[in-house]
This record gives structure tokens, sequence and C-alpha cells, in this order.
């Protein structure tokens, strides 16, 4: 399945989530992140907003990119669209963590379905720094983002996976080599996602994540990649999206959870699968027993 091209007028729906981003990489320059202070306690507070509904335009272009039908969401949000409104109100709850936020990478996410999200509504959102993993080499945050309506309080409920290296780990011969992510020999493939070279551009347009690894091929060369990558959280919503049509026959309520990990860079242009085992297992890869970009497990509703 190939991706269509994305209109350029969606950045003009993105100003809170390029602003954070902005923010973000000014603060990494001017100001050299605390060692050794003291850490927040967790769950930390939460911080609330509300926010305008989403263009009718940019879900439907939005969910015809990740391979979706946008019939599937008459009058509801897909609820993995969730960073586009809740990255900058995530940003703010980590902000006075005493590390590199410019160096955080995205690990995974938990998604949490527990009412269809109301299209045409204004978004009740909130956030906060919900568990925290520092053992001096790398921290792990997790970020909790919660998503509703007046008429439906709670629908969504993310938990945001992130890791920020803070030292070099020192090597030693006694180190064993970490097992690299396969797609295992018995998963089936629901999709073949063909890839294009701009898809990072495209979903940046579509979220507001414009950080240049994801389209700008220089940059992500000096990063070290061989060229742009995806977006993690595109690849999640391609999966997603692969098993409505696949196995959920575009019942989308029916995906009650997903948990996934993001397992590698995907670099782009790609060509490569979904595939499923009966046991609620998710990934995207090259083959069965090759590469995985994308590990989970997914959970569903019985049919309707």
């Amino acid at each position: 399945m190939s991706v269509m091209s994305v209109s350029n007028r969606h950045i003009l729906e993105q100003g809170k989530v390029l602003r954070t981003l902005a923010g973000v990489g000014v603060k990494s320059l001017v100001h050299r992140p605390r060692s050794g202070g003291p850490l927040p306690s967790v769950p930390g507070p939460f911080i609330e907003t509300e926010l305008r509904p989403r263009s009718a335009s940019l879900v439907r272009d939005y969910v015809r990119h990740v391979g979706g039908d946008p019939s599937w969401y008459q009058g509801t949000v897909p609820a993995h669209l969730f960073p586009q409104w809740g990255f900058p109100l995530a940003a703010r709850a980590i902000e006075k963590l005493p590390y590199p936020l410019a160096r955080v990478m995205n690990a995974g996410c938990r998604i949490e379905q527990h009412k269809p999200l109301p299209a045409n509504e204004p978004l009740l959102v909130r956030a906060r720094l919900e568990a925290l993993d520092d053992d001096g080499r790398r921290a792990l945050i997790t970020q909790r983002i919660i998503t509703g309506t007046r008429s439906e309080p709670d629908a969504i409920i993310a938990d945001l996976r992130a890791y920020v290296p803070l030292a070099k780990k020192a090597k030693s011969r006694k180190d064993g080599v970490k097992e690299r992510p396969t797609v295992p020999s018995d998963a089936r493939e629901i999709a073949f996602l063909q890839l294009g070279s701009k898809a990072g551009l495209d979903f940046a347009k579509l979220t507001g994540d414009f950080n240049p690894i994801h389209w700008l091929s220089p940059y992500a060369k000096l990063a070290g990649f061989r060229s742009c990558i995806l977006h993690g959280f595109s690849t999640m919503a391609h999966a997603i999206e692969a098993l409505n049509r696949a196995v959920l026959q575009g019942q989308v309520t029916r995906l009650s959870s997903i948990d996934v990990r993001f397992t590698r860079p995907l670099p782009l242009p790609a060509r490569v699968g979904v595939y499923v085992t009966d046991e609620g297992g998710i990934w995207v890869g090259d083959r069965p027993g090759g590469d995985a970009y994308l590990e989970g497990h997914f959970k569903l509703e019985a049919s309707r």
C-alpha cells in the first residue's frame, strides 16, 4: 500500500507543536542541564488545557496518509492522532527535568481507547510525568496524556515512553551482544507498505513533528542515519490501520488497547510488512525472521 502526498496547508494547523519544538531547541543551546540534582517525584501533577476541535480535512488526510479509510471514523477522531495535540502539553510536563531534552528519543507507546473520541467538540487534554527511571547511563521517561471531551471525558489514555542517553557505557569483553528484534517466523502478513522518501515530511505536515531527521536528508546523515527515518508514531499508525482493515474490517472501536516498542529506525524509502499472530502480537518488519522496526501487542473487544 502506497501513501498519498499531503498538502502544505496542514502546516498552518501545527503552530503549537512547532513552537514547542523550537523552544526545546533554543533551551538546548542556551541552557546546560543540571546533573546530580534531585529528581521530581512521580507521578507529577497534571497540566490541563482545552483545545479547539481538529479540522475535518486534517483528520481525513491523516487517516488516508497512514492507510486508513476516513469512513471508519465518521464523527470521531482516531486515537493514534493524539501526538498532534498532546506533544506540546507533554513537553511542558517534562521541561524542568535535568536532561538534554533535545536528545530525547521516542521509545514506544501504549494507547487505551475507552470511548471513541468525538469530532467537532473541544478537546480536554491532560498530561503529566508518569514515571522516571534514571540509572546514570540513561533516563527512561514515561508521560501520560489523557484526551477527552465534555461528552466523553477520558476517552483516550496514552502513555509515551522516551529514552535519554546520559553517558556512554564502558565496553567490556564480557558484555553480551544484544539480540536484534525480529519478526517471528510464524507471524502472518496483513499489509504491505510502500513508504516513499517524503513519508516523514508528509507525516510532519499532519502532526507538526518537524524533527529534521525525518525529512531533511543531510541532517539525518549527520545524525548517523543513511537517510531520513520514519517517525515511530507514523509506523505505529500504519500498523493500527492495517489491523483496522485486515482484522477488524473497519470496526475501529474494537481496538481497546495497543502497546508498541520502536525497536529500530526505519530508513526511507522503505518496503515493509505488517505482521500479526493469533496471540495478539504485532510487528512492522522486513519479513518473517527479518528485522523488526516495531513490535507490540494489541487487545480487541468482542465483535459488535
